[in-house]
């Protein structure tokens, strides 16, 4: 008697739950799509904006904080190197007053000597100098001089 009355207590709360959604569906099927209004894209259009706005904001500050390691990058400079096989190479680096001859491998870097002071190779070019060699102003006249219609002779 208990497992009859188990039976029907499950079989009514079957057909409530089947009949409820039942219910539900016919609602949602009589529902209309929303219009988009002009305040619904002007809140996406601020959402926009404002999400842009943090965008920039973090590029603006990583570039602040990687100006910051080139500054110390500008110390540290490589003044020449030779190949002496197809992976193998020998390079002067310069750093601060110091200059470092290093074996370079595809497996390891190694110092092999360490000039200072008067036995430097090359001498530290002056600020203005750097900037008038490596800048993009003389690599503009190098290459408008190397012109042949600006190498003719021409009496002024």
């Amino acid at each position: 008697m208990q497992t009859h009355i188990k039976q029907r207590w499950l079989s009514l709360i079957f057909l409530y739950l089947s009949f409820n959604t039942a219910i539900s569906e016919a609602d949602v099927q009589k529902q209309t799509a929303k219009t988009i209004t002009s305040t619904d894209i002007s809140v996406w259009g601020i959402g926009l904006v404002i999400v842009l706005s943090i965008f920039f904001v973090c590029v603006w500050a990583l570039r602040k904080l990687n100006a910051s390691t080139a500054n110390s990058a500008e110390k540290m400079r490589i003044v020449g190197g030779i190949p002496l096989g197809l992976r193998e190479k020998v390079i002067l680096l310069q750093v601060g007053k110091k200059q470092l001859v290093l074996g370079i491998t595809p497996g390891r870097i190694e110092t092999l000597h360490v000039l200072e002071g008067d036995d430097c190779l090359t001498k530290e070019p002056t600020t203005t100098t750097a900037v008038t060699t490596n800048g993009f102003a003389q690599k503009l006249l190098q290459a408008i001089s190397s012109r042949p219609e600006y190498n003719k002779n021409e009496p002024s």
